[in-house]
C-alpha cells in the first residue's frame, strides 16, 4: 500500500503508481515485498532494492530466471521501479510517464530518491543522526528527535 493510504487514508492516482513500482520490482527480484528473506538482517524489497540501487549493486537483486534478458533492460526497469516508489508523493511519476519510460530510451530518467518503507539499519545511520538517537534500556524506547517515543514491545 502507498504510505499516503497507510499514514492517512488517501488515495489518488500516485498510490497506483506506488503499486505498480512495487510490481516492477517484485517481477523483476522474484520475491514478495511483505517476506523478503535477507541473510544479515530483516528488510523489505523497497530496502533491499534501495540499498542495491546505491551501492551499484543493483543487478544482484535480478531473479536468476531473468538472467538471460538485457542487463541494461533490467537496470532500466528497477530504476523506474524506484522511482515510483519514492517516499514523496510529489515526486512520483504520473503513470503516464512510466508508459513513457519503459516505451522511450532515448528519455533520461531522473535519480530516484528514497523510497517510503525505507527501513534504514544502524550502519545506514551516520554520525550525527545516530547521536540524536534516545534510548533507555530498561524501556526499550527510541527517538529521534525527542518529540516521540515509539515503544517496541507489543502490546
Amino acid at each position: 500500500m502507498a504510505p499516503e493510504y497507510v499514514k492517512y487514508g488517501h488515495f489518488s492516482t500516485k498510490s497506483d503508481v506506488f503499486r505498480f513500482g512495487v510490481l516492477v520490482l517484485e517481477i523483476i527480484s522474484g520475491q514478495q515485498n511483505s517476506c523478503f528473506p535477507n541473510e544479515e538482517e530483516p528488510q523489505d524489497l523497497l530496502t533491499y532494492a534501495w540499498r542495491n540501487w546505491t551501492r551499484g549493486t543493483a543487478l544482484n537483486m535480478i531473479d536468476s530466471s531473468l538472467r538471460g534478458c538485457s542487463s541494461g533492460e533490467m537496470i532500466r526497469c528497477i530504476h523506474i521501479g524506484l522511482l515510483c516508489v519514492q517516499e514523496k508523493v510529489a515526486n512520483r511519476p504520473t503513470m503516464s510517464s512510466v508508459v513513457l519510460m519503459l516505451t522511450s530510451h532515448s528519455q533520461s530518467l531522473p535519480i530516484p530518491s528514497k523510497p517510503a518503507f525505507f527501513m534504514q539499519s544502524s550502519s545506514d545511520l551516520d554520525y550525527s543522526e545516530s547521536s540524536m538517537l534516545d534510548y533507555s534500556e530498561n524501556d526499550a524506547l527510541f527517538s529521534l528527535n525527542g518529540a516521540s517515543i515509539t515503544e517496541l514491545d507489543p502490546r
